[in-house]
């Protein structure tokens, strides 16, 4: 059990390289147990190899990743997911040649605490209407962000990666993701967001980290959202 002042997740000068590129420069933030927090930053910030550094998915990474405690720095990708952590990456990762049901069974269960079925589709209606006829392929990008999604709540994953999960939808269906990240931590699950939509990110977000170059350079809760707009302006474009 953790103590109450100990992050689930506490990441410290975390750096990653893809071959000779190295693209985190001492990256260090955390997240406390059952918020969202949105990495913010332009194209190129390092946002997305932030995601794939916790999980052990560049080419090589230092620093420290500590989860409920425990350092993952030196832990395999799949030795991380197994601890609970689970990504959602931007291109969604479906299996075109499955359908709806095959693609949310096929990811196994690591530990207790995930969502049956039946909750998925309380969540995410439109799944059940394509459960057993759409493949992947035939399913439209919102549908494929759903069932992105679905497919790692069933896992048990206490800590959820969600990168970019609004970009290229309509905005019913980016509606449909806010009300769904906001019910998923009123249920306890706890989200580190990368997006570059702010203004979707400021309906759900607890606190924000920015990125600029490999490095947090700021930081700010939703309380603060109003007194940092210029500043967030400079940084984002927005």
């Amino acid at each position: 059990m953790l103590d109450a002042r100990t992050p689930l997740l506490a990441v410290k000068d975390l750096q990653a390289w893809y071959g000779e590129s190295h693209i985190l420069h001492g990256a260090t933030f955390d997240v406390r147990e059952s918020e969202v927090v949105t990495l913010l930053g332009r194209n190129g910030a390092g946002k997305t190899t932030t995601l794939k550094s916790i999980m052990g998915m560049v080419g090589r990474r230092t620093g420290s990743v500590r989860f409920e405690g425990n350092e993952l720095i030196d832990r395999s990708s799949d030795q991380i997911a197994r601890a609970g952590i689970a990504l959602c990456p931007e291109e969604r990762g479906i299996f075109a040649s499955l359908n709806v049901e095959e693609n949310l069974l096929l990811p196994p269960v690591i530990r207790p605490g995930g969502l049956s079925l039946e909750r998925i589709f309380d969540l995410f209606p439109n799944l059940k209407e394509r459960l057993g006829a759409s493949q992947g392929t035939k399913l439209s990008g919102g549908e494929q962000q759903m069932l992105a999604i679905g497919r790692i709540l069933r896992t048990g994953a206490r800590l959820l990666l969600l990168d970019e999960p609004t970009e290229g939808l309509a905005p019913v269906i980016i509606q449909q993701i806010g009300k769904t990240i906001r019910a998923l931590k009123e249920q306890g699950f706890t989200i580190l967001l990368v997006e570059q939509n702010f203004r979707f990110a400021a309906t759900v977000a607890d606190r924000y980290y920015v990125m600029e170059n490999g490095r947090i350079i700021d930081q700010f809760a939703t309380v603060e959202l109003d007194a940092n707009l210029e500043k967030l302006h400079d940084y984002l474009g927005v």
